[in-house]
C-alpha cells in the first residue's frame, strides 16, 4: 500500500500543525466563553434563587412559605404598588457588587449587582430606622430570631416588660419575623436591623416602631444571597430631595 493510502500515518507539514494549533485555541475560547456563560455572574452565597426576570412568578415568590416549625402566611402582593415588589431594577452606585444600600426615606432596599443594575426590596421604615446611618457590616444572622423589646418601648408599654430577660419567642407573631440580620461597626452593635415583619402592610410606609422591616418572603430571600460580613450603608438623607 502506498503511503498516501495510511492516512494514520501521514506526517502533517508545519502548515497544517499550524492550523490545528489554531483551530485547537478557537475551540478552547468557545468552551470556555460557554462554560462562562452558564455560571452565575451576581455576588452572594451559592446556590441562592435566580434573579427575578420579565417571567418571574410573583405568586409563588409571595405565596405562603413553610420555614421549619412555621409557616408564612401569603402576601396579598397585587394589593400593593408594584415598586415594592422584589425586582432588578437600574442603579448606579460606586460600591462594588454584593453591597446593601438602605434608603428609609423611599422605602427601598438594594443589593447591588453590578453592572449598573441592583435587586430591589421595598422596606416599611420605623422610628429606629431614620435614628441611625453610616456604614456597617452583617456580623450575625438569626434564623427565627426571638425579640427583645428596647427599654424606650418598654417605658411606653409596661407589660413588654416580661419579654425582657429572655425576649419574644420565635414565631408567626414576633416582631423580627422569620430572618434578623444585625448591623456592627467593629465591635459595636448599632442595634439596627434588617428583619421580617408579622405586618406585611407596613412595607413602603413610616411606622411607629422597628428598623428596617420586609416581607417575610423577602427577608427569607435576601438572607440566602448575602454571607457575614457583608457591607450595609444606610443613607443619612433622601437621594431624591434637592441638594
Amino acid at each position: 500500500m502506498k503511503r498516501h493510502e495510511m492516512p494514520f500515518e501521514q506526517v502533517p507539514d508545519e502548515k497544517d500543525r499550524q492550523l490545528d494549533r489554531r483551530m485547537f485555541l478557537a475551540g478552547g475560547l468557545l468552551l470556555a466563553g460557554a462554560s462562562l456563560a452558564g455560571c452565575q455572574t451576581y455576588p452572594g452565597l451559592p446556590d441562592q434563587a435566580e434573579l427575578p426576570d420579565e417571567e418571574f412568578d410573583y405568586a409563588a415568590a409571595y405565596a405562603a412559605l413553610p420555614d421549619g416549625d412555621y409557616t408564612w402566611p401569603a402576601i396579598n402582593y397585587k394589593s400593593f404598588d408594584r415598586q415594592y415588589w422584589r425586582q432588578v431594577v437600574e442603579y448606579k452606585t460606586r460600591e462594588k457588587p454584593g453591597t446593601i444600600i438602605v434608603d428609609p426615606y423611599n422605602n427601598f432596599l438594594y443589593w447591588t449587582l453590578g453592572n449598573k443594575k441592583a435587586l430591589r426590596y421595598g422596606i416599611g421604615v420605623g422610628k429606629a430606622g431614620f435614628a441611625w446611618s453610616g456604614d456597617a457590616l452583617i456580623r450575625v444572622k438569626r434564623e427565627h430570631p426571638i425579640w427583645r423589646p428596647p427599654r424606650e418601648m418598654i417605658a411606653r408599654k409596661p407589660s413588654l416588660e416580661r419579654y425582657w430577660e429572655k425576649g419574644y419567642p420565635a414565631g408567626l407573631r414576633n416582631p423580627l419575623g422569620a430572618r434578623a440580620m444585625d448591623l456592627w461597626q467593629g465591635a459595636t452593635d448599632t442595634l439596627y436591623r434588617i428583619h421580617g415583619t408579622n405586618q406585611p402592610t407596613s412595607i413602603g410606609k413610616s411606622v411607629s416602631s422597628g428598623c428596617i422591616r420586609m416581607w417575610q418572603q423577602d427577608v427569607i430571600d435576601l438572607f440566602n444571597r448575602v454571607p457575614l460580613r457583608t457591607k450595609v450603608i444606610v443613607l443619612a438623607k433622601d437621594p431624591n430631595a434637592e441638594a
